[in-house]
C-alpha cells in the first residue's frame, strides 16, 4: 500500500517530491496525486495515530479502497453455527463458500486465507462451542472448594465439613451434601443419597479426576477407583472422568459449585453447628430455594430429575 502518512509528513517538511519519490518508493505522479488529493481534502500533517494508510486512502482515493478487496467475505457466524453440526469441517465449508461465489460471478478467497479469517473471528469474540447434552442423560459431580463448620458440643473444637455438590447440566438441578471426610466411602454414600434425591440413575456420571474417584488421572485414560467403578456397575451407569486441565467439560457443575458457595455455605455462615444431620437439614432447606430460583437470563427454571 501506498505510504500516505510518510508522504504527508515529508511533504509537510519541506522535502521536494524527488526527495519523497526516494524516501517512500513511490512514483512522481502517485506522489503529486496524493498531495493534490490531501489538499483538495483539507488533510495535512499533523495526523492523528488513527489516521493509518488504510484510512487515508479511504478517504482520499474512496474509488481504490472500495476495490482493494474484490473477494467475498465469508459469514462467520454461519460457519461457527455449521461447525457445531457432526462432520462438518472447515474444508467442506469452503469448498460450498467457492462453488456459491463462482456461481454468482464472485471470487472467492483461498482456503488458507477463509481459515484464517475464521480463526481470527473466534478468537477476537471468543466464540466457543456449544455442548449439546440430553435432559437426565449426564450428572456431574464435584467437592465445593470451600467448607463449612460444626464445633464439638464437648471441646468447642471446630471440625471441617466437606460439600458434595453435583448437578444436571440441562436444568441445572443440584443436589448437596456435607461430609465428615472427602473419602471414598462419602464419595460413594454422596451419590447414592444423590440418586435417591433424583428418582432415577443417569446414563453417565462425570466427575473431576479427584483422588476420591480416579486413582490415576491421565490426558488420555484414566484409571477409576475399584470401589467407584464396582458401583457404577451395580447401578449400571458409566464413569467418564472430564478432561485433565479441561473444567469446560463440566461447567455446570463448575457454575453450581460458584452458586452454592454463595447461595448455601455463605448464607449459612453465621450458624453454629453441633452435627452433621443439623448442617445437612439447613443446606437441604437452602437446596429447595436454590432449586426453585428462577434463571437470571431463561424464562423459567425447569427443575426436572433422572428417568
Amino acid at each position: 500500500m501506498v505510504k500516505y502518512r510518510e508522504i504527508l509528513r515529508l511533504y509537510a517538511q519541506g522535502v521536494s517530491q524527488r526527495g519523497i519519490v526516494s524516501s517512500c518508493s513511490a512514483s512522481r505522479n502517485t506522489i503529486r496525486d496524493v498531495i493534490k488529493k490531501a489538499e483538495e481534502k483539507n488533510v495535512s500533517w499533523p495526523l492523528e495515530k488513527e489516521w493509518t494508510d488504510s484510512a487515508l486512502q479511504e478517504v482520499l482515493f474512496p474509488e481504490k479502497h472500495a476495490s482493494s478487496d474484490f473477494r467475498k467475505r465469508p459469514d462467520y457466524e454461519y460457519i461457527h453455527k455449521e461447525l457445531a453440526k457432526p462432520s462438518v469441517n472447515l474444508a467442506l465449508l469452503w469448498d460450498e463458500y467457492s462453488l456459491n461465489c463462482r456461481s454468482n460471478d464472485e471470487i472467492p478467497y483461498s482456503y488458507r486465507q477463509y481459515c484464517r479469517f475464521y480463526h481470527d473471528y473466534a478468537r477476537k469474540t471468543k466464540a466457543t462451542m456449544c455442548i449439546k447434552r440430553k435432559p437426565g442423560e449426564l450428572l456431574e459431580v464435584d467437592w465445593a472448594g470451600q467448607t463449612m463448620t460444626l464445633t464439638d458440643q464437648i471441646t468447642g473444637e471446630a471440625i471441617p465439613v466437606y460439600i458434595f455438590v453435583c448437578a444436571l447440566p440441562c436444568s441445572q438441578y443440584a443436589y448437596v451434601e456435607g461430609c465428615l471426610a472427602m473419602d471414598t466411602s462419602n464419595w460413594i454414600g454422596a451419590h447414592i443419597r444423590a440418586f435417591q434425591f433424583y428418582g432415577g440413575i443417569p446414563r453417565i456420571i462425570v466427575p473431576d479426576n479427584l483422588k476420591t474417584g480416579v486413582s490415576k488421572a491421565s490426558r488420555y485414560e484414566s484409571v477409576i477407583n475399584l470401589s467407584y467403578q464396582e458401583m457404577a456397575e451395580h447401578y449400571r451407569t458409566t464413569i467418564v472422568p472430564a478432561r485433565v486441565r479441561s473444567p469446560k467439560d463440566k461447567a455446570p457443575a463448575e457454575s453450581t459449585v460458584g452458586h452454592i458457595s454463595t447461595w448455601i455455605i455463605a448464607s449459612l455462615r453465621d450458624q453454629t453447628f453441633f452435627s452433621l444431620s443439623e448442617i445437612n437439614r439447613e443446606i437441604q432447606a437452602k437446596l429447595t430455594e436454590f432449586n426453585t430460583k428462577p434463571f437470571q437470563k431463561k424464562k423459567r427454571k425447569q427443575v426436572s430429575g433422572l428417568h
